[in-house]
């Protein structure tokens, strides 16, 4: 790392990992709000209603990842990076100014889209600027950004909210205490969109596009000439033979199709392992353990803490143990966890114990699956189709997501918690088995390697 700029290097990482930051804050935010909005808008006994406020961003997260391939090919990953930078600023003032509902909704959809744009496009510019030997850790930073988006939500709500007394809800949580809960994403948002007028656009994208002087100075920039001269002469080389062979088509055609299977079961892995819910409905699992509302609270922001520390871990370790092990260790660590959590919900044991064992779900999937998915599905697919890829794996993971949470009450309910968290043990266990069996190593390889690597016929 010594030849690289390191400071520019970083920057021009964290300023796009922010795409992360407001991935998390707009994603959770809307949990601490929801009791809030639902007594405002007088949709608190009207469940469908609650169910479109709670669900309408995901419709926009699916929209925003699948299009975000197309336009990140057409536009290029800068332009798109501020574009949703700016989704977030407007979606985020809106949601809290609108006093009729079915504007909140739609404000609430644009929100998605930013997120769907985001979550995708954010750590494959990453994986396009970084150099090889420290590039999981870099999209890895991504993932830290997400978590600290979900924290600062967490806190956020908690320190607005007025304090609930009796069970009563408070009129000035419901008429603005929830719209500044929503207001508060507009700040970060706000330096997201400046600053991303200061980062370069992705070289690799500009050489695929023929703009090869300007992607040789940005590279440059980072390496220094002899960098930027191998790392455009791979590029060349890994782009020959294949300028007719781009797009959504070639991408599910062989040997590229093998590759995307692999992706898409990463990215649905990444949510039916079930620990997304502990974030979603908290509420409902501390409740079931024994936890008065209370005690909820505080248990979910140790859940968001947790979330973060356990993600630094990761930064800090998928360089060493590589993307393949900490996937397998993440999938069986989630195994054992569940099983054990299903057990002890099926004996009713309640207390100190069961938080712990949430705990040690939320710092399994924090230090493998969260961060470790994105770093994999950001390396796995060759320039010329990875935006593409990326946005339809990033799809298939916001599809993952809304089954996930739209399933987990319903099963909750007819299976109970312990029936619940043995299905989830269930899924980690198969997956762990098909990642053993197929999952490869991406670690220290340049992203033109890993393509000559894996799409041999």
């Amino acid at each position: 790392m010594n030849q690289f700029n390191k400071g520019f290097v970083y920057f021009i990482c964290i300023v796009s990992a922010m795409g992360g930051l407001l991935f998390g804050y707009d994603w959770v935010v809307i949990g601490g709000a929801k009791p809030f909005y639902e007594v405002f808008f007088d949709i608190a006994d009207n469940p469908s209603l609650q169910g479109a406020a709670m669900s309408i961003a995901l419709v926009g997260c699916l929209i925003g990842a699948m299009t975000a391939g197309i336009l990140a090919d057409r536009f290029g990953r800068k332009k798109l990076l501020s574009l949703a930078a700016f989704i977030f600023v407007t979606s985020a003032y809106a949601t809290g100014v609108f006093s009729d509902f079915n504007l909140f909704l739609v404000a609430r959809f644009f929100g998605g889209i930013g997120i769907g744009i985001a979550s995708g496009l954010s750590p494959m510019y990453i994986a396009e600027v970084a150099p090889s030997n420290i590039r999981g850790r870099l999209v890895s930073l991504n993932q830290l950004t997400i978590v600290l988006g979900i924290l600062a939500a967490q806190i956020t709500n908690w320190l607005i909210a007025e304090p609930v007394v009796s069970n009563t809800i408070d009129t000035w949580n419901c008429q603005m205490g929830w719209r500044w809960m929503f207001w508060a994403g507009a700040f970060p948002a706000i330096v997201f969109l400046a600053l991303s007028f200061f980062i370069p656009e992705s070289p690799r994208w500009l050489a695929m596009v023929g703009k090869t002087d300007v992607a040789r100075s940005i590279l440059t920039k980072i390496g220094g000439a002899d960098y930027a001269n191998s790392e455009l002469a791979a590029i060349a080389a890994a782009n020959a033979g294949h300028k007719e062979q781009s797009g959504l088509k070639a991408l599910f055609k062989k040997p590229l199709s093998k590759i995307l299977v692999v992706g898409v079961v990463i990215a649905v892995f990444q949510q039916w392992s079930g620990t997304n819910v502990i974030f979603n409905y908290a509420q409902e699992i501390f409740q079931s353990a024994g936890y008065s509302i209370g005690d909820v609270l505080f248990n979910i922001v140790v859940t968001g803490i947790t979330n973060v520390v356990f993600t630094l871990v990761a930064i800090y370790t998928v360089e060493r143990l590589g993307r393949r092990k900490l996937m397998l260790i993440g999938a069986l660590g989630l195994a054992i966890v569940y099983l054990t959590l299903g057990t002890c919900y099926f004996l009713e044991i309640k207390g100190t114990f069961m938080v712990v064992l949430v705990m040690l779900a939320i710092a399994c999937y924090a230090m493998t699956l969260g961060p470790v998915a994105w770093v994999l599905i950001a390396e796995l697919f060759p320039s010329r189709v990875r935006a593409v890829a990326v946005a339809t794996c990033t799809f298939a993971l916001w599809v993952g997501s809304t089954t996930l949470t739209y399933t987990f009450p319903i099963m909750n309910t007819s299976l109970g918690s312990y029936g619940t968290f043995w299905i989830y043990a269930a899924i980690c266990a198969v997956s762990f088995f098909y990642f053993l069996r197929v999952l490869p190593e991406t670690k220290g390889k340049s992203l033109e390697d890993i393509e000559k690597e894996f799409t041999k016929k």
